[in-house]
């Protein structure tokens, strides 16, 4: 069997393994299969993410960690088995692999924050409680820009461009806002959600 040391740092796959068979290993659709090709230093996206534009940042994300079959370790449906266990140990190394891309994705503020956290999914989370909820602020500023947006000395295709972004990002805007307000109605308090849209 390999060396543990050298397992868990990710340095190299088990090559007796005795709870996960060994085909899996070198299967390319296998969500612990790490390309030869695969580094912590890839960039899944062509932007950092620095709290603009998060539906985009998101989607991009998306898209590459479905192409590299790793979404399964930011949505929970790889979950992390017992330890001490071959199979943990393929595990960790991808979700290692998945964290290091995410903190490659992000701005170096936003990526200190998230440093410590031990899994992709607990990332990820982290991400969708601060980032992902739609606000009253970013609704309001995409409006504007849409309502501002002139094509000035811009050709057509420029002018659609961006007037198709800021579309797009509105679409990916909740229609409703986690914001609960409490209400004071004689001795009875009520909680209600207030729409954004």
């Amino acid at each position: 069997m390999a060396d543990d040391s050298s397992v868990a740092s990710g340095t190299q796959v088990p090559t007796t393994v005795t709870n996960i068979n060994q085909n899996e290993f070198n299967n390319t659709s296998y969500s612990y299969f790490i390309s030869p090709s695969d580094s912590p230093g890839t960039l899944l996206t062509n932007a950092v993410f620095d709290v603009r534009s998060f539906g985009g940042w998101k989607r991009g994300i998306w898209i590459a960690l479905t192409t590299k079959n790793k979404s399964g370790f930011v949505d929970g449906s790889s979950p992390e088995p017992s330890a001490g266990t071959d199979k943990h140990r393929a595990w960790s190394r991808a979700n290692n692999m998945v964290i290091s891309w995410l903190l490659n994705s992000l701005s170096r503020e936003i990526s200190e924050s998230v440093l410590y956290y031990s899994t992709a999914k607990d990332i990820w989370t982290e991400l969708e409680a601060r980032f992902g909820q739609s606000s009253g602020a970013r609704l309001f500023q995409l409006q504007k820009e849409l309502s501002d947006l002139t094509q000035g000395a811009s050709d057509i295709a420029s002018y659609f461009t961006k007037m198709k972004r800021l579309w797009d990002e509105l679409d990916t805007l909740d229609s409703f806002s986690p914001c609960l307000c409490v209400c004071s109605c004689g001795a009875k308090e009520k909680k209600y959600q207030v729409q954004t849209k």
